[in-house]
């Protein structure tokens, strides 16, 4: 099975916009650094032929794909709907004509409630043959629960992103927690024993909605996973940084890293 970064920053990207030349503003990064330039978090779980899972669409999509040469995939997965992770949703159009009809899309009733609010064309009642906008086949999940998607067996669980509830899942050998300051006992066993758990880790101090270093490594002596990938980081979050200090068996992710378990 394999993991694909598409993007590991948080909701601004690094670098923000700004800076004092109008280049961008990289906070804490090294601007020197390539694996500093991160777009928004987002994964491709690969489980072989027709086995493809794309969890969520961000602002980014369409270059991400096109970077990692990945032409379609099987199923969708929202873990929220946060602008950072819906924004392209309007990219699967494209996937839809490769595939030559719906494209099926997974997430709670109160996150595909407020992306058919924001994103009402696409979830409309498709009359082939043309294609013209996203066609999702959408399929309602329950928290926790384990569903089949792109022919993957899929443990889902909820997760509390401040005053939002997100969606975490694990993939046998992977597992994938964006946007969590809190994991509670029933996400906690879920995970314990992965192989492989790449996890949203904001920033280095405590926040209030999003993982940071010192609680990531709380979870990690719980869970014991092989390897540890922090994603959804922000621009203090300096590569050169965390080589220095992250203990072994954690690393950073960055845009374009492929994962093995």
């Amino acid at each position: 099975m394999e993991m694909i970064i598409l993007g590991c920053a948080g909701s601004a990207g690094v670098p923000m916009l700004g800076g004092p030349d109008g280049a961008g503003d990289w906070g804490e990064c090294d601007p020197g650094e390539p694996r500093n330039r991160r777009t928004r978090s987002s994964v491709i779980i690969d489980d072989g032929p027709g086995r493809r899972l794309l969890v969520d669409t961000g602002p980014d999509l369409r270059d991400q794909l096109l970077a990692q040469r990945i032409g379609t995939v099987d199923a969708v997965v929202y873990t929220h709907a946060h602008a950072d992770h819906i924004a392209g949703l309007d990219e699967l159009r494209t996937i839809n004509r490769i595939i030559g009809g719906p494209l099926p899309v997974y997430g709670t009733v109160e996150v595909m409630d407020e992306i058919s609010v924001r994103f009402d064309y696409a979830f409309r009642p498709w009359t082939p043959p043309r294609i013209f906008r996203p066609v999702l086949d959408v399929h309602h999940v329950a928290l926790p629960s384990t569903r089949t998607m792109a022919g993957m067996t899929v443990q889902l669980f909820a997760q509390r992103h401040g005053r939002t509830e997100t969606l975490g899942l694990r993939a046998g050998p992977m597992a994938y927690c964006t946007d969590v300051a809190e994991l509670d006992d029933t996400a906690l066993e879920t995970l314990r024993g992965v192989d492989t758990w790449v996890i949203g880790c904001f920033q280095r101090e405590v926040h209030p909605s999003h993982g940071w270093v010192a609680q990531v490594l709380r979870w990690r002596d719980i869970i014991q996973p092989r390897r540890t990938v922090l994603t959804h980081m922000g621009p203090d979050m300096d590569w050169g940084w965390m080589q220095a200090n992250l203990p072994d068996g954690v690393e950073a992710a960055y845009d374009g890293l492929r994962l093995h378990a």
